[in-house]
This record gives C-alpha cells, sequence and structure tokens, in this order.
C-alpha cells in the first residue's frame, strides 16, 4: 500500500523541520520556501498542508520578516501517524463501501485489507519524527511469530 502525495509530503516537510531544530538552528522559524526548495516540493502546496499542520496542534507559526514555522511539540512528541491524520490522509487499505445489506455479499479480501490497514496505523503510531531524524527506522517491522520461527530455521 502507498500513500497518497499528501501524506507523504507532509512527512517529508515535519522532518525537514524537525530536522533543522534538531540541529540546533538558531535562526528562528523555517520558512516554508527554504522547505519547498529543500524537498523540490510545491510551496503553494506546503502552505496548504501547513494550515492542517497548524490546526493539528503540530506546528506553531510566526508572521512577518523573519517568519515561518516551528514544531509545537518536541520531535520524541509528534508520532508519523500525527502527521498523516492531520493532513486527513487515509491509511484504509479497502475501497468505501456502504453496509452490507440482504442479498449483497461482502468482498472476501475485506478483512484482509483492514487488517493490513490496522497495520499500517499501528507502525505509523510506534515511528516518531525523532525516529525519523535519527535514522532509527530501519528494522522497526516486525515480523510474526511465524516468520520468526522460519528465518531461525
Amino acid at each position: 500500500m502507498q500513500l497518497s502525495t499528501r501524506g507523504r509530503y507532509a512527512v517529508m516537510a515535519m522532518v525537514d523541520l524537525a530536522t533543522r531544530q534538531t540541529l540546533g538552528c538558531e535562526c528562528g522559524p523555517v520558512c516554508l520556501a527554504e522547505i519547498a526548495a529543500r524537498q523540490r516540493l510545491s510551496q503553494a502546496y506546503l502552505e496548504q498542508l501547513f494550515g492542517r499542520l497548524r490546526r493539528a496542534g503540530l506546528v506553531g507559526s510566526a508572521r512577518g520578516p523573519g517568519g515561518g514555522y516551528r514544531l509545537a511539540r518536541s520531535s520524541e512528541a509528534i508520532a508519523i501517524a500525527d502527521i498523516v491524520a492531520a493532513v486527513d490522509e487515509p491509511t484504509h487499505a479497502t475501497r468505501e463501501e456502504g453496509p452490507d445489506t440482504e442479498g449483497q455479499t461482502r468482498c472476501q479480501t475485506r478483512d484482509l485489507w483492514e487488517e493490513l490497514g490496522r497495520q499500517i496505523q499501528f507502525f505509523l503510531k510506534g515511528v516518531t519524527l525523532a525516529d525519523v531524524v535519527a535514522g532509527r527506522v530501519v528494522g522497526r517491522a516486525v515480523p510474526l511469530d511465524a516468520d520468526r520461527r522460519l528465518a531461525a530455521e
């Protein structure tokens, strides 16, 4: 499953912002033009995303000359799932269907895709901005017990 550009761009921009703050940049708030240039993203699109991120309490903004954005909380306190949810990015792997009615059969693979969506959500909740900035993401996927036994053989 792949997230849409909205979720991926929001995560990229927030990681950029967190990196600037983690490196101890004392230059004040970071302007979106800088993030857009570094990440090769549209500044207009980032403005839309950062409006949503601000309303969700993930970033704070300062207007005027020298203005820009800062993380509203520490990077350790912001899960990637928080960012994705803030920009209204669904993590559902199923197509939207109405409630089952008499005579309709439920898609046989629906439970599979719903469970995949839950696993993605669990994973994104367990990874923070600080983890991404520090390079602590590789190896975070946890194999099921059966996979562990197979790997040990």
